[in-house]
């Protein structure tokens, strides 16, 4: 019950920093940590699929540098605050308020697998990582496919959150944000009902 409450917590927390710092942009903020160079809207959608198999690499490799660990460091931050990938369309609809956050993170995961086919214990896994992105790349067609974040770099030092304010304009963001907000109302209620029954025993 605890771990639960825990994670209710953590969740409304992340999205009131989220909309607190909503007024940022990749490009307003600072710059003195290390760029993150940018990411198409086509390898976006190929990047997503491997993120799984790159960030598990990268959580093994060996010999790491502090620069490498800085810019895994973002990716992992990156993707809590576009709040896991779970959003629809964050990846592939351009419109989307979770559109630039997820570039972000998927930027800092592509530079993140380009670290890896530098290292020698992680090459020839990284390596045939690329090559499958590539591959994936080549038949989905996705090579040249851009969108208006396509040639955004980012920074480490500077988190890109979703953009709260255009939610109600986005039915799909504001439907599955709805139903989560639904689900830790829900969670909070059982909590402290479990709570209360407690107490009273």
């Amino acid at each position: 019950m605890k771990i639960a409450l825990h994670s209710i917590c953590f969740g409304l927390a992340l999205m009131t920093a989220g909309i607190a710092s909503a007024h940022s942009r990749s490009g307003e903020g600072s710059h003195g940590g290390l760029p993150v160079p940018e990411i198409s809207h086509g390898e976006m959608a190929v990047i997503s699929d491997y993120r799984t198999r790159i960030m598990d690499l990268a959580s093994k490799a060996m010999d790491t540098s502090e620069p490498f660990r800085r810019v895994l460091n973002y990716a992992e931050i990156q993707y809590s605050y576009c709040l896991w990938g779970r959003i629809p369309g964050s990846v592939t609809d351009e419109e989307s308020p979770f559109n630039e956050c997820a570039h972000a993170y998927l930027a800092a995961t592509k530079a993140v697998l380009m670290a890896l086919r530098d290292m020698p214990h992680e090459a020839a896994a990284a390596g045939e990582i690329a090559s499958d992105v590539d591959a994936d790349m080549v038949s989905r067609g996705l090579s040249l496919v851009t969108c208006r974040f396509s040639g955004e770099g980012f920074n480490t030092a500077d988190v890109v959150g979703p953009r709260w304010s255009e939610i109600p304009r986005h039915p799909a963001s504001m439907a599955s944000l709805s139903g989560f907000s639904a689900i830790v109302a829900l969670g909070v209620f059982a909590v402290r009902r479990c709570l209360r029954l407690q107490s009273s025993e």
